[in-house]
């Protein structure tokens, strides 16, 4: 089970998550409480293990935007949010040479008013993303009043389980999907359960307040995504 612990903003709850196994830490650019900057990511993932996966969150469609901070923050990952631009991710691909992993957002609107074409839509997206070679993985996350990411709102896992296996269906090799959207200690295996993804991203889920991390929770919430991914 492949684990982000994501929204860091300090060395110490990166270094704590490296400690317990986490396989990224992730950091916000975009918009929100929990925004970083570049030179302040770059004093944090030069303090971290070289083969953990170095997340940078991005609501931006400038490939070359992207690029300049994974460059100056020492990303590996970079994760994108809004509508998918398949032309934005095939640039921001080329222009690394395909050695930055893309993981793009697809978001579930958990406030639909119309909910058969709201899954229309998702089931739509999901398989577009799922059919871009340079997607090198999706995260599901909650979507509300067209907000989405960091909002700490779980959803049906059960309900988009049907529509992610229908999508994947015999798709080889097999669709690397997170999953993120209010996950803690206490719900993350149910919603692995129920939805059996590649992986897990958490932020709210295991903070004291925003940005910083509980490591209790944190401890907590690591420990429970491994035993239930075994």
């Amino acid at each position: 089970m492949f684990i982000k612990i994501c929204a860091n903003t300090n060395l110490e709850d990166a270094r704590l998550a490296a400690e317990l196994g986490a396989d990224a830490v992730g950091f916000v650019f975009a918009p929100s409480k929990r925004r970083v900057m570049a030179e302040q990511v770059a004093a944090i993932t030069s303090e971290l293990p070289a083969g953990m996966e170095k997340v940078g969150v991005f609501a931006t469609d400038d490939p070359y935007e992207v690029e300049r901070y994974v460059e100056r923050a020492g990303l590996t990952a970079a994760q994108l949010h809004g509508a998918f631009d398949a032309a934005m991710v095939r640039a921001l691909a080329a222009e690394s040479g395909g050695r930055l992993k893309i993981i793009q957002t697809v978001a579930y609107a958990v406030d639909a008013e119309d909910r058969e074409d709201a899954d229309d839509r998702f089931e739509w997206t999901l398989a577009t993303v799922f059919d871009e070679p340079a997607v090198w993985a999706v995260l599901i996350d909650a979507a509300k009043s067209g907000a989405s990411g960091g909002l700490g709102v779980a959803f049906d896992w059960a309900h988009v389980a049907e529509i992610v296996r229908r999508v994947i269906g015999a798709r080889e090799p097999r669709p690397r999907v997170i999953l993120a959207g209010g996950l803690n200690a206490e719900n993350v295996a149910q919603a692995i359960e129920a939805l059996q993804p590649w992986g897990v991203d958490v932020a709210s889920g295991v903070e004291a307040s925003p940005g910083k991390k509980d490591p209790a929770r944190l401890r907590a919430f690591v420990n429970a995504a491994r035993q239930a991914g075994h």
